[in-house]
């Protein structure tokens, strides 16, 4: 049995992670200053006796004696982390100081969740790893762009400086139950409303594209770099290679809720990219052939139903 904790553990993706660390048999502490995350995410793991929840804010310092760190903590949806951006870049850079620092004094290995948001708007497709991004420093998404990028040449100093064992995941877009109903998110958007028969709001023409992960395959991943060989650092792509237009996304779930809803169409947002997809030659080749096994419909299909569920209660 390992003790492992996940910062950010009650948020979207970080409760389907403690709950399947806990299935695996591990011992989790759950750390979540519920910012953006809710405790109702992980309320039913709370009797299991090897689960640990904690209220604490990832800027402060944290200590523990821990086996593996997953640092999940840091609002990923434009309306969270535009609405402090200060904070959000606190959240990445201290927050990811304090996480490395625990690391080092308990000789555990990390995970740093960072995000296709380092590519900015890419001048690159399909996006490598290698490829630097095409970031704003000072545009309206660069506290949470730059914040993680500063996260990642934090993990790789104090893997080179001080010998932590760091694993650094790249994470696309993700969707499953458990997202917020007003997270703003594409696909949390255009769900709630189709379900409740009102436009749908498209930016820009609509044919800007993006690639969806279902939350169970990035899960998958994220323990499968964790569990890989200590030289294999990271960073590496988790994302689906299958691209989708917002057209055609919304066609979609306007058929599987066979909802009445009207497209409406919006400016786009500033430095919103108008391509995402990633290159995932490396998680298959380091990662034991891992790629995404779930397909849009059949994912989207259960995040309807989890979406509807909310809404009727």
């Amino acid at each position: 049995m390992k003790k492992i904790l996940v910062t950010g553990g009650a948020g979207f993706i970080g409760s389907h992670l403690c709950e399947r660390l806990l299935n695996e048999g591990n011992e989790v502490v759950c750390l979540d200053n519920y910012f953006s995350g809710k405790k109702e995410n992980v309320v039913a793991l709370m009797s299991n006796p090897y689960f640990e929840l904690v209220r604490h804010d990832v800027t402060m310092p944290f200590f523990a004696e821990v086996d593996e760190i997953y640092n999940l903590a840091c609002p990923a949806s434009p309306i969270y982390y535009q609405y402090n951006p200060i904070k959000t870049v606190k959240t990445s850079v201290m927050g990811a100081i304090n996480m490395l620092g625990l690391a080092k004094r308990v000789k555990a290995k990390i995970l740093q969740a960072s995000t296709s948001e380092v590519y900015g708007d890419p001048l690159v497709h399909p996006q490598p790893e290698t490829y630097w991004g095409n970031v704003n420093p000072i545009g309206a998404r660069s506290s949470y762009d730059e914040g993680k990028r500063c996260a990642e040449t934090l993990f790789v100093n104090y893997h080179s400086q001080n010998g932590v064992k760091i694993k650094i995941a790249r994470i696309f877009n993700t969707y499953g139950p458990r997202m917020s109903v007003n997270d703003g998110r594409v696909i949390s958007n255009f769900i709630v409303q189709a379900l409740r028969n009102e436009d749908i709001t498209i930016y820009g023409d609509g044919k800007q594209t993006r690639s969806f992960m279902y939350v169970d395959d990035l899960v998958d991943a994220l323990i499968r770099l964790m569990d890989s060989p200590d030289e294999f650092t990271g960073p590496v792509n988790l994302g689906n290679p299958c691209e989708y237009s917002m057209l055609e996304l919304a066609s979609k779930v306007i058929e599987l809720t066979k909802s009445r809803s009207k497209l409406v169409y919006f400016p786009l947002p500033e430095d919103d990219p108008l391509q995402r997809k990633p290159d995932i030659s490396l998680a298959k080749k380091f990662l034991g052939g891992w790629e995404p096994k779930v397909m849009l419909e059949d994912g989207l299909k259960k995040t309807i139903d989890s979406f509807e569920h909310i809404l009727i209660r």
